[in-house]
Order: structure tokens, then sequence, then C-alpha cells
């Protein structure tokens, strides 16, 4: 079956193209479709919700089967004001530079005790058509945790900041320190496998 995967990033596209390579699945992004692709604004409360808008405003333009996805990071130590949720970047109402965002990160780290365990919850929305419409937030699609520390790594990767205060959790070695670093992401890989194995069937092709 053909499905639009809404996304732009071509990373991104690559990657789900391996993780769906044994279904059959022929997967193009929206830079395939070589027309104006529309603007969404991401208001939901969480990513499933960001997700759901994203896929049916695409769906709606294009009348293709397509699935989007979203993401937020949630530290278990904060309270609910304080998470950066969908709005990772975005603080006070003004988008952070990366620089802003190690400073901004390494002061929570810091006023929470040095250390704050995270994790980025991922969610999906996939629609076939109207009458087949699956969503999904479970944990299966989540990273594993990761310690955020207050003292940044000397090395900077633009458009990456928190990778410079990201910790292995087990080890509590910088990410950036661990040899032939691999982020391990086989367990997200699985769950969204998971996922479209059990809704796109043939019967919903």
């Amino acid at each position: 079956m053909r499905l639009l995967y809404g996304t732009t990033n071509p990373a991104k596209l690559s990657s789900m193209k391996q993780v769906l390579d044994k279904l059959s699945i022929d997967m193009i992004g929206l830079r395939d479709l070589n027309t104006r692709i529309p603007e969404v604004e991401e208001t939901g409360n969480d990513p499933l919700e960001n997700a759901v808008l994203k896929a049916h405003t695409y769906y709606d333009t294009f009348h293709l089967p397509v699935f989007s996805c979203d993401s937020g990071l949630y530290f278990g130590d904060l309270s609910p004001d304080l998470q950066p949720g969908t709005h990772i970047r975005r603080v006070g109402g003004r988008s952070l530079n990366d620089e802003e965002m190690t400073a901004y990160y390494a002061n929570l780290a810091r006023i929470h005790g040095g250390l704050l365990t995270g994790r980025y919850k991922n969610a999906i929305c996939l629609i076939l058509d109207p009458e087949h419409i699956y969503q999904s937030i479970d944990e299966s699609l989540w990273t594993e945790p990761f310690l955020l520390t207050d003292t940044p790594h000397s090395k900077r990767v633009p458009g990456y900041p928190l990778d410079r205060l990201s910790l292995d959790i087990a080890t509590r070695k910088y990410y950036y320190d661990l040899p032939d670093r691999v982020v391990d992401s086989s367990a997200v890989h699985t769950g969204y496998y998971q996922f479209f194995r059990a809704h796109c069937h043939p019967e919903h092709r």
C-alpha cells in the first residue's frame, strides 16, 4: 500500500522506511508530492493531540492514507507547569536558541538537585480512510529514560543543545563520551512496527 508520512524531514522518512521495510509499504513524504504543504498549528496539549491535528490536516488536503507523529519531553521530577512537553524549545512565550536552551535546561536540572530523569514520549495517528483511523501514545513508542545534568559537555552540535546535557542512565556518562555512541532506539522501532503491522492489514488497503 502507498502511505504518506506527514513529514518534510528526509532523515525521519528514511528511518521509518527502514523500520517498516518488511511490511511492503510504499512510503512517501510530504516533499514527494511536489505541491504546497499546508501549515499545521500544533496547538495540542500533548504529542497525541498534535499527531492527530497533523494527520487530519494532511488527509483532508491530499486524500491519501497518511500518518503523522509527534513527541514531547517529560521529566519525572517536575511539576506539570514546568514540563517541556511538546514545547521543548519554547519557553516564556519565545523560542530559545541553542545556547539559551542549554542554559535554561542546565539551570532546571541544577535547581532540582543537579540531575533530572527524562523521557521522550512519542505518539502517532494513522488515517487510512474516514472509517479506519488509529492512534496511539503507548509506552512502547517512547524512548528509554535518560539523565539530564546541570553541567554541559564541551562538545556542541548545532540544533541539538540537549545532547550536551544528556547522560546514559546506566553508566552516568555523557552520551558524547560513550564509545561508538549509538542511541538504542530498537524498542521504539519495534513499537512502531507493531502498530503498523496491526493496522495496515490487507483488508484496509
